[in-house]
């Protein structure tokens, strides 16, 4: 097999000025991502509140509260972070595929490629797949602990602080795109070779047991939550599981047609073999 297209080598200094050039794009990149993402905080905020207004669509009264004089501003600031991560992140990625690309062989590229595609994919539905249903219903949960005055009874009420609501949603919501990841991950390592579907096979229990533990440490200290987590990772290691024995058949077919490509012509070499 020939070497990378190019077929030159850099000396170190030059790969650290290419590295700190890539660097440069990427951090410039979340700067802007960041301006342009604190402008719209308050948007943001809206959109992440949206389920909890729809849940209390119907109550009169409800609110968000601060008990710091500098909570808002701060929330702002770690929503534009949090949006400047997500806007920015493709442009960091292709920085860092511009930066490694050269240096592989063309078969490894066209391997890898898919994989740093499926990436910002996965977090997407993994932060979807919260959002759009776990959210609600951790929301409706939550709500649930509330109790009206009565007799001799204090009501208790739900009034969220801005910047609680805020961590909370934001973390559940990387918390659920990184371990979405896990499928990318796992077939990446079995594309070359470092794992296999029966290996992972064997470990499931081990994995599951690892799964409860990462959704305890990610997630807010609740139940619920860890367990809103723990279900689909288990779920995307079967996944997992399926895409790597996918990957193996598909490298056996491969490693087939190469043997009876080399045994053709060594058999077209061989004046023996063809009378």
């Amino acid at each position: 097999m020939a070497g990378a297209e190019e077929d030159k080598k850099m000396p170190l200094l030059e790969h650290l000025v290419e590295l700190r050039r890539r660097l440069l794009y990427s951090v410039v990149a979340f700067i802007i991502a960041f301006i342009v993402c604190f402008y719209f905080a308050q948007h943001m905020f809206n959109f992440l509140a949206a389920p909890l207004a729809e849940y209390f669509s119907d109550a009169a009264g409800r609110r968000f509260i601060y008990t710091d004089l500098t909570e808002p501003f701060f929330t702002n600031v770690k929503l534009g972070a949090f949006g400047a991560l997500c806007v920015s992140f493709p442009i960091v990625a292709a920085q860092l595929w511009a930066f490694v690309a050269p240096g592989l062989y063309r078969n490894e590229r066209n391997a890898f490629l898919p994989f740093l595609v499926a990436t910002p994919f996965m977090f997407a539905l993994g932060a979807a797949f919260f959002y759009y249903v776990l959210l609600p219903f951790a929301i409706k949960f939550f709500a649930g602990f509330e109790q009206p005055a009565g007799p001799d009874v204090l009501p208790v009420q739900m009034e969220n602080k801005v910047g609680e609501y805020i961590g909370f949603v934001m973390t559940l919501i990387f918390a659920f795109g990184l371990c979405f990841e896990l499928p990318v991950l796992l077939t990446l390592l079995a594309r070359v070779g470092l794992v296999t579907s029966a290996g992972l096979a064997s470990k499931r229990r081990y994995a599951i047991v690892g799964v409860v533990l990462v959704a305890a440490v990610v997630t807010p200290p609740d139940v619920f939550s860890q367990i809103s987590l723990a279900v689909p990772l288990i779920l995307l290691y079967e996944i997992s599981i399926i895409m790597a024995k996918l990957v193996e058949k598909k490298r056996a077919a491969q490693d087939a047609e190469l043997e009876a490509d080399l045994a053709e012509g060594a058999e077209a070499d061989n004046p023996v073999a063809r009378t």
